[in-house]
C-alpha cells in the first residue's frame, strides 16, 4: 500500500543532516521547500535533471523556494556530487524517506518509452564527463536497485503540501518551469484557501 502524499496533507517537523553536513529544517520555517526523489548517486537520468536545476537556481532561489534533494544512495556515494551542487543532498540508503513520502520503485521506471531519451541523453553526457575525469561513474551494484521512480512535493512553511507529483516513470519529475508554475498557482490562492 502506497502512502503518497496529496495536497492539504502535512509533513511531519524534523531535523535532516545534509551529506555535505549542516542541518536541514523540515518543513522550512522560513518559506517554501521543494523535495525531490531521485534514484541513486551518479544515476545519468538524475544528473541530466539536476543540471537543469542548478542551470536556474537563482530563479528558484528568487521565488522563495529551497531545495533538497532525496537519493537512495549512502552517504559516502553522494559526497562528490554534494560538494558541487548549491543545495543539499540527504542519503536515504534504506529508503526510509522514499516509504514515508509514497515514493515507488518498480521496473516500468526504465521500460516506459518516455524514459528512453532521458536515459540516453543522460547517459551519453556522463560518459563524456566521466572519460573526462570530471564524475566518476555510479557503482555498478547499487543497494537499494536501480528502478526508484522520482517525486516532487511543494511544501509550506508549516508543513502543508501545496503540490505533488509522482513519476511514472524514470524521468517523469517537475522541470523548473512546472515547479515554478505550482508555486505562482500558490501565491495566487486566496488566503486560507486550503489546497
Amino acid at each position: 500500500m502506497t502512502r503518497r502524499l496529496t495536497p492539504g496533507r502535512r509533513i511531519p517537523a524534523r531535523t535532516l543532516t545534509a551529506v555535505a553536513g549542516g542541518e536541514i529544517r523540515l518543513p522550512d520555517p522560513d518559506g517554501l521547500l521543494h523535495l525531490q526523489f531521485r534514484r541513486f548517486a551518479g544515476c545519468p537520468i538524475c544528473n541530466l535533471h539536476l543540471r537543469s536545476v542548478v542551470r536556474r537556481h537563482d530563479e528558484i532561489t528568487a521565488a522563495g523556494v529551497r531545495e533538497v534533494v532525496f537519493f537512495h544512495s549512502p552517504a559516502d556515494e553522494l559526497l562528490p556530487y554534494a560538494e558541487e551542487l548549491p543545495f543539499p543532498l540527504v542519503a536515504d540508503p534504506e529508503r526510509r524517506f522514499y516509504r514515508e513520502f509514497g515514493v515507488e520503485a518498480g521496473p516500468r521506471s526504465l521500460l516506459d518509452p518516455r524514459a528512453w531519451r532521458a536515459i540516453l541523453l543522460g547517459v551519453v553526457l556522463d560518459v563524456v564527463a566521466v572519460l573526462r575525469r570530471r564524475q566518476r561513474p555510479p557503482r555498478l551494484r547499487q543497494p537499494a536497485g536501480r528502478l526508484g521512480l522520482p517525486a516532487d512535493l511543494l511544501v509550506a512553511a508549516d508543513g502543508r503540501v501545496l503540490a505533488a507529483r509522482y513519476g511514472a516513470h524514470a524521468d517523469d519529475q517537475w522541470s523548473v518551469d512546472e515547479l515554478l508554475a505550482a508555486v505562482r498557482d500558490h501565491r495566487s490562492e486566496p488566503a486560507g484557501a486550503d489546497t
